[in-house]
């Protein structure tokens, strides 16, 4: 059961393969894509956030979340006053086996009976040229609220081909303490610090 001890938080936004993967003419969605102003709903199919730990020094354990819902309200020529309001469901979180799921989801943890959800609302948003930007934000994971930085990179934008919807993506990384969320079990011998990547999709 040791391997349960490697728990760690949800969300929201680490250095995704997405951000490295370049889109070809062949895709829709292009980095140069343009957004028109309003309000996007979060996609849950394609949004994603991937926790990533140093389990007792022996290896790097990886878990992840899904979107249940949320937005983004956004305006390219107002990149600044960009607001993103997402709920993950951590009663749904995904690892590699389904007894470490468990406890993960047990009052060890996350408590997911008592509270299913967390939730990231936007603060500050600090453009950083053209496809890059800090975000700022509230984090709230069992009903505590901490601060979280996110570095963000925009990765694409265009015509879904199969909904003809506006779709487009961006994808984030940041680094929170798991013991700021009542998550702290078995600190320092797995680590303390949890690594986010966060690939968040949204669509008319």
């Amino acid at each position: 059961m040791r391997h349960a001890i490697a728990a760690a938080l949800a969300f929201a936004v680490a250095v995704p393969a997405v951000a490295q993967i370049a889109s070809t003419p062949q895709m829709p969605g292009q980095a140069s894509g343009k957004v028109a102003a309003g309000t996007y709903q979060v996609d849950p199919a394609h949004t994603q956030v991937t926790w990533t730990v140093n389990h007792m020094g022996f290896s790097m354990l990886q878990g992840q979340f899904g979107a249940s819902e949320g937005s983004i309200t956004i305006d390219p020529a107002k990149p600044a006053q960009t607001k993103v309001d997402v709920t993950f469901p951590i009663d749904q979180l995904s690892v590699t086996n389904a007894k470490f799921a468990e406890h993960l989801k047990s009052k060890d943890f996350f408590d997911a009976a008592t509270n299913p959800t967390a939730r990231f609302v936007s603060t500050a948003v600090t453009p950083k040229g053209a496809n890059r930007a800090t975000m700022t934000g509230n984090l709230t994971i069992k009903g505590i609220t901490k601060p979280v930085t996110l570095e963000v990179t925009f990765v694409g934008a265009g015509a879904n081909p199969m909904s003809k919807k506006t779709n487009f993506g961006f994808t984030g990384t940041g680094t929170v303490k798991r013991s700021d969320f009542g998550l702290g079990m078995a600190v320092p011998i797995v680590s303390d610090e949890v690594k986010l990547t966060v690939n968040a999709a949204f669509s008319q």
